[in-house]
């Protein structure tokens, strides 16, 4: 009887042992390695132009920086599509991918600012299409238009020339 009730204990200690869960230490990254680690995620998820929830799973851990858990997830299902949107949409404004210049927004406007097409380079398409029934307002809002692109008040739509004057 006592062999049997060592061998229990054994077994019991050992099983313990064996279950139990281990406690291991998270590894933190510096801020420098997790936004390389993002933004390698990002770079491989929009080479097709759009995010698969993968992508966006993997993204979403890198950010976190650990596994993501249950309701995570569910929400990554339901708003995926709308967040990869926002994904793609940040990166690509952050990103230069030949931005407008003031120089040629200036061209534009002295060679055919009555059509409009400078506004249309510039992003304001409702505005060319005014400008190109109206022929530039009669060529008021052309001169208008030049005035302002020389004085660098008639930005692009997005942002910033990325050559001026």
């Amino acid at each position: 009887m006592t062999n049997f009730k060592k061998l229990f204990s054994v077994l019991l200690v050992g099983t313990v042992l064996l279950t139990s869960a281990v406690i291991v230490p998270k590894v933190s990254l510096t801020p420098e390695e997790k936004a390389a680690a993002i933004s390698k995620e990002i770079d491989l998820a929009k080479a097709d132009g759009k995010i698969s929830k993968a992508e966006l799973l993997k993204i979403a851990s890198a950010v976190k920086g650990e596994k993501l858990t249950f309701k995570e997830k569910i929400a990554l299902k339901i708003f995926g599509k709308k967040i990869g949107n926002k994904i793609i949409e940040a990166t690509a404004s952050t990103t230069s991918d030949g931005g407008k210049s003031q120089v040629i927004a200036l061209i534009l406007v002295v060679l055919v600012g009555g059509l409009g097409i400078h506004r249309f380079y510039l992003g304001y398409t409702w505005q060319g299409i005014v400008q190109l029934l109206t022929l530039g307002g009669c060529g008021i809002w052309a001169l208008i238009d030049l005035i302002r692109i020389i004085t660098g008040s008639l930005q692009p739509k997005d942002g910033q020339y990325e050559t001026t004057l």
